[in-house]
Formats: structure tokens, sequence, C-alpha cells
């Protein structure tokens, strides 16, 4: 982890350092609407000593009005066996309206997740706070940091459920040169009640253009979670390899 620490402030550094003028390109019109779709899929498959086999898809839909207001609607979905038995069946649905200007972002959040992996039958969120882009322009290069403050109900498989309230710290870097773009995005996320109860997870893809549409994407995805349905486990780290498709922002 330490190492994609580094990458994110080496590309922090680079952005800051580039020219006004290029920070200030592709700014969007103030009675204009953008639409972004992007949908990805890749999966995972191994036999020998182990024999497992993973898929998982994402669909991104975002619409931004003018230049303050944006509506990211995200959903994933992995499903993956190993040695014939169900490990992950994992559902995670989540929208985050937002207002931004200048480098000011203020966010709400509404999701919903399911998990066979750490054993939740649902969670519901919803929550609110300020975020700050330290860079952002609509080709989609972006890097900036968020802090919300979110309420979640959780029922695990056991039977048991938890209300509670979280901190929530994003850190979003997205960065494209020519054909290859690379992004990470990293979650802290503390009980505010008992900060032994926390969840941590990162998403990293690196995705090379084959045309103007389709990208062959790597992507790694690592989670943990401190609480979880007796049986299963706290963390969990995919590599997949796949394809992604997006409309032209």
């Amino acid at each position: 982890m330490p190492k994609l620490y580094c990458f994110c402030l080496l590309l922090l550094a680079a952005l800051l350092l580039a020219p006004p003028a290029a920070r200030a390109q592709n700014q969007q019109q103030r009675d204009t609407t953008l639409i972004v779709y992007n949908s990805q899929l890749t999966g995972a498959f191994s036999k020998g000593g182990v024999n497992r086999a993973l898929l998982s898809t994402t669909q991104a839909l975002t619409f931004t009005r003018g230049q303050h207001y944006g509506l990211p609607l995200n959903g994933s979905f992995i499903y993956g066996k190993q040695d014939g038995l169900l490990r992950e069946r994992e559902l995670l649905l989540n929208a985050t309206p937002y207002y931004y200007k200048g480098r000011f972002r203020a966010y709400a959040i509404g999701g919903f997740e399911r998990s066979n992996l750490r054993g939740i039958t649902d969670r519901v969120q919803l929550g609110a706070g300020p975020g700050w882009a330290f860079y952002s322009d609509t080709l989609g290069r972006e890097v900036s940091i968020s802090n919300l403050i979110i309420r979640e109900k959780t029922n695990f498989l056991d039977g048991t459920s938890q209300l509670t309230a979280r901190n929530s710290v994003r850190f979003k870097v997205a960065y494209s040169i020519k054909i290859l773009t690379v992004s990470s995005i990293t979650f802290y996320q503390p009980s505010l009640a008992n900060f032994n109860n926390y969840r941590f997870s990162n998403v990293s893809t690196a995705a090379l253009k084959l045309t103007n549409h389709l990208a062959f994407n790597f992507s790694y995805n690592y989670t943990h979670e401190s609480q979880y349905s007796e049986g299963k486990v706290p963390d969990n780290t995919n590599i997949t390899v796949g394809f992604s498709y997006a409309t032209k922002r």
C-alpha cells in the first residue's frame, strides 16, 4: 500500500505544478448538461491447486449540469467461486449528488450493499459532507479528497444488526496521458462510536485505450472490514483483467 500512496502523491504534485492554462482547459459551459456512461467487465480464472473463477462488472452513469452540479450513479457486482463453492456475491449501488464551485465540493450519498463474502444481507447508508478538488477537468482527470459523515444500518447473515455513524474519508486520483488512464479510489471509514470498528478499501485501475470507446483494463480491489459474520473473512483482494466501454466526455 505505501507504493500506491507514493504514486498518488506524485500524480498530485504533477497536476498542481501544471500550467494554469492546462488546468483551465475543457471547462463545461454554464447551461449545458454532460452525460458520461462507463461499463467495465473483468474476470480472473485459475486451475490446479486452487480452482477459482471470478467475474466483476461495474456500471457508472454521471450527469453534470452547468458549472455547479453533478450526479454520479454507480453500481458494481462481483460473483466468484472457489473449488466449486460460492465465495463472492457482492452488490454495491450508490448515488453521490454534489455541488461544486471552484475547488470546493458539497456531497450527499445514498447507498445499498449486499455481501456474501462478509455475511451482509443488506446495508443502507445516508450521509453528507464537504470535499476539495486539488485538480479536475471534464476529461475525467482529478485529484480530490472528501470527508463525509454517514449513518448506516447493517444486517448480517448470523441475525445480528448494527446501526452506527461513520466518518468516511475518500481520496481519489485519476489521470490520463495519450492512450493510458490510471485511477485509484481509497476509503477509510471508522465508526464515530468505536474507532476499532472500521472499513478500509482501495480500487485501482489501469486502462489501455484500444478504440475511441473501448479499453483493456487491469484492476486491483482490496477491502477490509473489522465487523463481519462468524465464519466469514475480514479481508479480500482481487486482481482482474478485462474490458471497459465509455462514451466520450
